[in-house]
């Protein structure tokens, strides 16, 4: 894998933990604003999540690298994103991956003891577009 550089995030976390991966997966946009998108198509997504905390697991991690992977790559990787629950309300846009993707690390960070920080997530449909998506104030706390 090439190495990839993003948009770092600013913060006062002692540990940040970036992890990278790919998945493949199809969607459709069903609206007619979404042009050629709107038919089903496919992507070998790019991922990059940014984890801070200040607070290592027994084990010494601030999360195994491959529970992030488990999470994403077993849930995504060669699916129709459309057919996903958390896709019913919306459509499946790189911005709403983005923000989905978020929001099951952060839930799975919750349950842990460190309590480390999603910071970011950025998901790369193609070589030359990316979404950057990180979390308001709010929920970032």
């Amino acid at each position: 894998m090439m190495q990839q550089f993003y948009p770092s995030v600013a913060h006062a976390f002692r540990f940040e933990l970036n992890k990278d991966m790919h998945f493949s997966a199809a969607h459709y946009i069903p609206a007619e604003q979404a042009g050629q998108c709107a038919r089903m198509h496919g992507h070998t997504y790019t991922l990059n999540i940014t984890i801070g905390g200040n607070e290592l697991n027994a084990t010494g991690f601030l999360i195994d690298f491959k529970e992030l992977k488990n999470l994403i790559h077993r849930r995504y990787d060669h699916t129709v994103l459309n057919d996903h629950a958390e896709f019913t309300e919306t459509f499946p846009t790189t911005e709403q991956l983005a923000e989905q993707i978020f929001l099951m690390t952060q839930k799975m960070l919750d349950g842990t003891d460190n309590q480390p920080r999603c910071l970011q997530v950025i998901v790369r449909e193609t070589p030359t577009s990316y979404v950057v998506y990180r979390p308001s104030k709010e929920e970032s706390l």
